[in-house]
């Protein structure tokens, strides 16, 4: 009996995915475990296998299609076997979304006689668009070269035309047919739609630049970081502290540590040293372990670290969930874990959320200090810097020593300087004082 298979869905937040590729083509014999096709969310890119054996027997959603999780995708079933139910199921379901864009463009402006035939448009076959997107575009009346794409290699999308409906332009039925390109012409008509008038009256386009430029649209999760960061930076009162400490205790523990025979330790790495020190520290400074929600601080018992990654698509932050909680050793296998899943785009997008705090190192790239930017509606976020040679003044002798940079960010609207200066010159001591810290 023929299966239909569904969108999954990766994580609670997740409402849909963009197919990327398809792995298999209608008509080919798939054997359960076979990859079958892959998707992404604004977090993660997923493969999925097919999970029974048969032919596949149909396709219902294109590569850069935006589908609904629990959506069918494909069927797959015995050839020849009767697939239309399905099939017919499927498609009534994918197409209320687009009915409910067309009724909001209708209730915004009143429709224009529709088109006696038809709608072709001129050039579009230059335009990358999913079917989905072009049949709404044609019954929404909307110009795709007005339309700017966000699926895979900036392929247009049905959210796209969802959103350019809201936005305009639109155009009537005739200037629609006309095939001309209406982006930045003034609408007349009713519910200020292009007519052909207007395409006609519109002015003379700008010489084009002869400049060598690359145009590179923003990914999913790029627009995604964007949104993130200009959202903290417009509603916090950021303030960053820097300092440094002498990084030999721990310098000197990681070269025992990695000389050692037993595998489960030889891997402990700085970085796992510092989310090991901050956990512990972070729970004597609670309001730096927080979110700031209008004008309520919600301070966690239980430490969840965000650890900042980079990853081929971008930053991305997942959550060392209750690492005050973890030893050593168990914060560098789970941090290394999910350090893994996060670059090679597998994690699932509910373990980037819940982060109370985050550490974020540049220090493996040379960085002396910078000015981390928090992950709302964190209140903090430890910036750990390099490792380079300083030297002091010990019994009237000059030494050198290695130092360490911490860059501390805070949310000045919940935590003030002198409990922020406490939190790092803890973590200093803690840092310096490294094995001490372990056996308390």
């Amino acid at each position: 009996m023929a299966t239909a298979i569904i969108m999954p869905k990766v994580g609670i937040s997740v409402e849909s995915c963009i197919i990327t590729k398809w792995h298999k083509q209608k008509g080919d014999a798939v054997k359960a475990g076979d990859l079958l096709f892959s998707y992404e969310t604004d977090k993660t890119s997923v493969d999925e296998e097919a999970k029974e054996s048969g032919t596949l027997l149909e396709i219902l959603a294109q590569e850069g299609d935006d589908v609904p999780v629990l959506e069918t995708v494909c069927v797959i079933g015995a050839p020849g076997e009767d697939i239309s139910a399905l099939v017919k199921s499927a498609q009534s379901k994918a197409a209320a979304p687009a009915q409910e864009a067309e009724k909001a463009v209708s209730v915004a402006a009143a429709p224009a006689a529709a088109p006696a035939a038809p709608v072709t448009y001129a050039d579009t076959d230059k335009i990358k668009a999913s079917p989905r997107a072009k049949a709404l575009a044609e019954k929404a009346g909307i110009d795709l070269r007005s339309v700017a794409g966000t699926g895979p290699g900036g392929r247009i999308i049905e959210r796209d035309i969802q959103a350019a409906a809201k936005n305009g332009p639109l155009l009537t039925g005739a200037a629609l047919a006309a095939g001309e390109n209406a982006v930045g012409v003034g609408g007349t008509g009713i519910g200020g739609r292009v007519t052909v008038a207007d395409l006609r009256n519109k002015p003379a386009a700008a010489a084009p630049d002869t400049g060598e430029v690359e145009i590179v649209k923003f990914t999913t999760i790029r627009k995604a970081i964007a949104k993130s960061m200009l959202q903290s930076l417009s509603s916090m009162a950021q303030l960053t502290n820097q300092g440094s400490f002498d990084a030999t205790n721990i310098l000197q523990y990681r070269a025992v540590l990695k000389a050692s025979k037993d595998e489960t330790i030889t891997g402990i790495t700085l970085n796992d040293i510092l989310l090991y020190a901050v956990s512990r520290t972070l729970k004597n400074h609670r309001d730096l372990n927080a979110h700031l929600i209008g004008e309520e601080l919600h301070r966690y018992r239980g430490v969840h670290v965000g650890v900042a990654v980079d990853t081929p698509r971008g930053l991305i932050v997942p959550t060392l969930r209750d690492a005050d909680s973890m030893s050593l050793a168990e914060i560098s296998v789970n941090a290394k874990k999910l350090i893994q899943e996060a670059v090679a785009g597998t994690i699932s997008p509910d373990l980037l959320k819940g982060g109370t705090f985050t550490v974020t190192n540049l220090g493996t790239l040379g960085v002396e200090s910078f000015t981390p930017v928090i992950n709302p509606p964190q209140t903090g976020i430890l910036g750990v810097c390099a490792v380079v040679e300083r030297v002091r003044t010990v019994d009237g002798a000059i030494r050198s020593y290695p130092s360490m940079g911490l860059s501390l960010t805070y949310d000045h609207r919940a935590v003030d300087g002198a409990p922020a200066a406490r939190f790092v010159m803890e973590l200093k001591q803690n840092l310096e004082a490294f094995t001490e810290l372990l056996a308390k």
